[in-house]
């Protein structure tokens, strides 16, 4: 029996277990009944360069619970919205899938498997990476559903088709997510400076269904024209690489390039692209803690993911 002299306990986000945004922690996926399941790919072996991503997952899992005060949701003076409101909304944990080092083959399918099964559920599979290549398996799992549009924030275009004999790289996922039947188009944002593609990475991007803008591009348009310019009555799959922000504000990350976005740039055409139609699955990648020992890069991480499920599940 509960002991009276005994207070309620607070659950402060240094108490507990580190579930994303201390959400409940759901092991049997044959069992996910929510909305919305985070799942965790803590893979990096598709890194050129800089590991350390295979610790974003639990990273920003510690990271968000900083954003567990369970306070009853997020209430946003500015929208005048409660988001998370766990009355009104499910968000689940389904831990990581399975990664086997070395074989990336097999993870992918490990984490392909996971998405397939939030899908089967029908929940909105968001997947905490993990390199960038762990967006293939992601996308591989929507094969069989109705054609998705991908939005990519990033720094890189990631259009890379084969590079000695690598195809399923961090350098490679547009370009195996263009292949896909089912994928109408790619809008990809933010990419700058010296690429990891060359120009007939580009032209190829073009030419299979991608719409290309800078930082500054972006900057030029405002949020709203660069929205008016993502097709219309399409279902969106977004995919986030932590290096499309400045590394000012990211700095925890493999393949840092200065002059990315800021926080609000991105909440604003997260939350413009919820506004247009649905989101049905996320993912964000690249996170490195190791890099970054203020713990800056996993809360920003955090912070974007919480407020982009927030508004996802507020405007769908």
């Amino acid at each position: 029996m509960p002991d009276a002299a005994r207070p309620a306990r607070l659950n402060l986000p240094f108490v507990g277990i580190c579930t994303f945004g201390k959400f409940p922690y759901i092991a049997d996926w044959d069992r996910i009944e929510a909305d919305v399941a985070v799942m965790g790919a803590p893979f990096d072996c598709g890194a050129q360069y800089r590991s350390g991503a295979r610790m974003g997952p639990r990273g920003i899992r510690e990271a968000s619970t900083l954003f567990s005060f369970g306070l009853g949701g997020a209430y946003d003076f500015e929208d005048d919205i409660t988001y998370l409101d766990p009355a009104k909304v499910r968000i689940v944990d389904i831990g990581d899938a399975d990664i086997i080092h070395t074989d990336t083959a097999q993870s992918h399918a490990n984490i392909a498997y996971g998405v397939r099964k939030i899908l089967e559920a029908g929940a909105v599979p968001v997947v905490l990476g993990g390199d960038h290549s762990v967006n293939i398996p992601c996308i591989d799992a929507f094969e069989g559903q109705e054609p998705i549009h991908i939005v990519q924030i990033d720094a890189h275009l990631d259009f890379v088709d084969e590079r000695h004999g690598v195809r399923f790289g961090h350098g490679n996922p547009m370009r195996r997510a263009a292949e896909k039947p089912y994928v109408t188009g790619l809008t990809q944002i933010g990419i700058r400076n010296v690429s990891s593609t060359a120009r007939d990475g580009y032209e190829a991007a073009r030419r299979m269904g991608a719409d290309i803008l800078s930082v500054r591009q972006f900057r030029k348009l405002g949020v709203e024209g660069v929205l008016a310019r993502i097709p219309d009555g399409v279902r969106y799959y977004l995919t986030i690489d932590i290096d499309g922000f400045d590394p000012s504000i990211a700095p925890g990350t493999g393949t840092p390039s200065h002059g990315g976005f800021g926080y609000y740039e991105m909440l604003e055409l997260i939350d413009g692209l919820a506004r247009k139609g649905p989101v049905v699955g996320l993912d964000l990648v690249e996170v490195a803690p190791d890099y970054d020992h203020t713990g800056t890069t996993q809360t920003l991480a955090a912070q974007v993911l919480l407020n982009a499920i927030g508004r996802i599940l507020h405007h769908r």
